[in-house]
């Protein structure tokens, strides 16, 4: 990469031996600096350190929770974004200045086309090419789309105003996660609604296993408290422009929806300026 000050760090819990976005990273060409974000409530930080080694960094959970806002009262750390939020102080201390935040469940990577997909071969290219856009342009941070950002066909090259699942960040930029549950978007309507832009660039895809069907990660979190309360932290962070509403008409589960005109600032044209 042409980037040397930029790093991925894949978020990991309980998979030390089933880390599939390292695989999927190195198959479709990526060289660069990766590590992983284990946190010391991990009963298998121990297996993570003695595969990984120093790409291990390893955080107080029970701090970090101390410094957000979770939204609850639910005393349960078994959530990302403790995880999320740490990676902006290791960046600091490992002088990276950008950084890509990824789940440890990936298993692709690819372009989208009007004629279809295509697996991404040089992904060190894609982060240049990604980075040099983030660079010169004023935004929070920058995701991969998903599979569920393309239902209705390709409509060309676009940025969506959201930022879900990977961010592209810089310890320049710093922001926090908020919401111990749906913490991607609280933050980006939360945020969004105060002017900053984050936006998911469609292009680009990535897909992982679907949410509680394998171990590890956030699984033990859903299970617990189902997609009504992981949606209504959500409904609690942005009242205003979020509600619950029921998504898929085949499968119908509960879903959050935000109505993005009482979301984020709008911009008036100047004929409308009082002189």
């Amino acid at each position: 990469m042409s980037n040397s000050e930029f790093c991925v760090f894949i978020l990991t819990h309980g998979r030390p031996d089933n880390i599939k976005t390292l695989s999927t990273l190195k198959k479709c060409g990526y060289t660069g600096k990766i590590y992983f974000i284990v946190d010391d409530e991990d009963s298998t930080m121990d297996k993570y350190i003695q595969k990984y080694g120093d790409s291990v960094k390893v955080f107080n959970k029970k701090d970090m929770a101390d410094e957000v806002d979770e939204g609850n009262n639910f005393d349960n750390r078994k959530v990302i974004i403790h995880a999320r939020n740490y990676c902006f102080k290791i960046a600091k201390e490992l002088a990276i200045k950008y950084f890509v935040q990824l789940d440890d469940d990936y298993y692709y990577f690819g372009y989208r086309f009007d004629t279809g997909a295509r697996i991404i071969k040089n992904l060190d290219r894609v982060f240049d090419i990604m980075l040099d856009y983030y660079k010169q342009a004023d935004i929070t941070s920058i995701a991969f789309s998903q599979g569920g950002d393309h239902i209705g066909g390709f409509s060309g090259i676009r940025l969506k105003r959201k930022c879900m699942n990977s961010f592209i960040c810089s310890t320049d930029r710093e922001f926090q996660f908020v919401g111990s549950i749906n913490e991607d978007v609280n933050t980006y309507t939360i945020l969004g609604s105060r002017g900053k832009l984050f936006f998911t660039f469609t292009n680009i895809q990535l897909d992982q296993k679907d949410t509680q069907s394998q171990d590890g990660g956030m699984t033990n979190a859903y299970s617990l408290t189902g997609t009504y309360v992981k949606s209504f932290h959500s409904v609690m962070m942005h009242p205003s422009s979020i509600k619950i509403s029921m998504m898929n008409a085949s499968n119908p589960r509960l879903h959050h929806s935000i109505k993005w005109a009482n979301t984020t600032p709008m911009i008036i044209d100047d004929k409308y300026k009082k002189q």
